[in-house]
């Protein structure tokens, strides 16, 4: 089995629920599983892990090893003044010696993202947590037109990744454009990931 792994930050849940639906997106393709896991809270004074809340704490917290072993990962943060929440960040932070391997070299990778508002800095998050897969030696890939939700879409949705658009209240549901980008997104990376895998 190819193990797709989805590696996410979420606070208020909605970023949780995209990776359950890149997951389902992962599982349609056949001999590919999605592993979700997700990562502790840092204290930002001391950047240490802190306790988790119950939305941080659904998937259990990922190992180096279950980085290292992925074959394929979806990377997805809400969005913090236009970049990935400090706890992913401070995660990757600590990637220094799979990336000294070059373990993830070669590996396909995308990236998700939720905000509050249109306008709320999707796409400079998304491009800003394509940047240490890059340096891991990843292949990124985004989402084609050929995805026609793309062209449809007034909430989430953007070639660089899939995104949802919140609410200023964070109460807006996932619209049914951006469950079908995310769901396309697991099943790209699962597809691209086999057929790396067979050449």
């Amino acid at each position: 089995m190819r193990q797709i792994l989805i590696l996410y930050y979420s606070r208020q849940g909605h970023t949780r629920q995209m990776a359950r639906l890149i997951a389902r997106g992962v599982e349609t393709v056949d001999g590919c599983e999605a592993l979700l896991r997700t990562v502790p809270a840092v204290s930002s004074a001391e950047q240490s892990s802190s306790e988790t809340s119950t939305e941080e704490a659904s998937d259990p917290f990922v190992t180096l090893d279950e980085l290292k072993a992925c074959d394929g990962l979806i990377l997805g943060s809400p969005t913090r003044f236009g970049h990935m929440a400090s706890p992913l960040k401070f995660f990757l932070e600590t990637t220094s010696a799979i990336w000294m391997s070059g373990a993830l070299a070669g590996k396909p990778a995308a990236v998700f993202t939720s905000t509050g508002t249109l306008h709320g800095g999707q796409e400079a998050t998304l491009l800003s947590m394509m940047l240490p897969l890059l340096h891991h030696g990843m292949l990124i890939t985004g989402l084609p037109y050929s995805e026609t939700e793309l062209i449809h879409t007034e909430t989430g949705g953007t070639p660089y990744g899939a995104s949802h658009t919140a609410g200023s209240d964070n109460d807006r549901p996932i619209s049914e454009s951006e469950k079908k980008l995310c769901i396309a997104q697991g099943k790209r990376i699962a597809s691209l990931s086999k057929k790396l895998a067979s050449s």
